[in-house]
């Protein structure tokens, strides 16, 4: 499988404050989910932010990768960032969605790279990317709410409506930022279902920061965790042990993991569930 996103020796640091990326190199294959996972303040957000153009990686010898086209290098954006963008779903922690339009036009708002300017400007979607927006709902549970304003909607159902945005986009590689960190248990695992089914049935590539491991474990086949702002752990979600998660999260990855290590067959089953030795809960982000 190709590679779809390959980030190089990149830094990345806030004006003169602590690094917050410190040489990351990763590569993604076409139609991976992997999980972005690390304490509060590792680098999760900013490497997404990074990767899809909203941040620059400092200036030096990084270089990122999107769709075999270089995108940053030496700290600065090139032609083809922009040329991609379009192929890039972003998803948000706080949905981003316009609360005062409705659904429907909120998901439309994925097609404004694939018409003309003047018909985004004016709102005038073609018809057959209206039907694309309403399909891209039917498929996440929400054709049903498409006439409704976004600001009635539960948080769940702005996520699934943010997803939407990127089904009718036709991104080939979803970035999700913490997309379910304010959720209630229940629309968190619709969520992810979503972006797994998504993964699983169109061959998208999903990058998910999450600060629910558990979830990590259920619906992702690789973890990339980060410490202090570099790599800490890239690889199967079966591999990643007790000792790497209490390093990462400390007291509170200590309380993941409280239990001995796995017992022979007790890792992460084929169905993608999270080892036993892992609880479901929370950690901060």
């Amino acid at each position: 499988m190709p590679n779809i996103v390959e980030v190089k020796s990149v830094n990345k640091r806030f004006g003169r404050g602590p690094v917050v990326l410190n040489d990351i190199n990763l590569a993604i294959e076409e139609g991976e989910m992997v999980a972005l996972i690390g304490a509060s303040g590792s680098g999760k957000s900013t490497l997404i932010r990074t990767i899809c153009g909203l941040e620059t990686a400092d200036t030096g010898v990084g270089r990122i990768s999107l769709f075999g086209q270089v995108t940053q290098s030496g700290g600065k954006r090139l032609p083809a960032q922009r040329q991609l963008r379009s192929q890039v779903g972003v998803i948000f922690q706080q949905f981003n969605l316009v609360t005062r339009l409705s659904l429907l036009t909120n998901v439309l708002v994925g097609r404004l790279g694939r018409i003309p300017k003047w018909r985004g400007l004016l709102g005038l979607f073609p018809r057959s990317d209206r039907i694309t927006a309403l399909k891209a709902l039917e498929r996440v549970g929400m054709a049903d709410k498409a006439r409704q304003r976004a600001s009635t909607l539960s948080g769940g159902q702005q996520q699934r409506g943010a997803i939407a945005r990127a089904l009718t986009q036709e991104a080939r590689l979803i970035l999700a930022d913490e997309p379910i960190a304010s959720l209630d248990p229940a629309s968190a695992e619709r969520v992810m279902e979503t972006l797994g089914t998504i993964n699983k049935e169109d061959g998208v590539t999903v990058i998910v920061s999450l600060h629910q491991i558990d979830h990590a474990f259920k619906h992702c086949d690789r973890i990339i965790a980060l410490k202090d702002g570099a790599v800490a752990y890239d690889g199967t979600t079966e591999g990643i042990s007790p000792e790497n998660i209490a390093n990462l999260y400390g007291v509170e990855g200590l309380d993941l993991v409280k239990d001995a290590r796995p017992k022979d067959g007790d890792g992460a089953s084929a169905e993608g569930h999270a080892p036993s030795y892992l609880k479901p809960v929370a950690v901060a982000s």
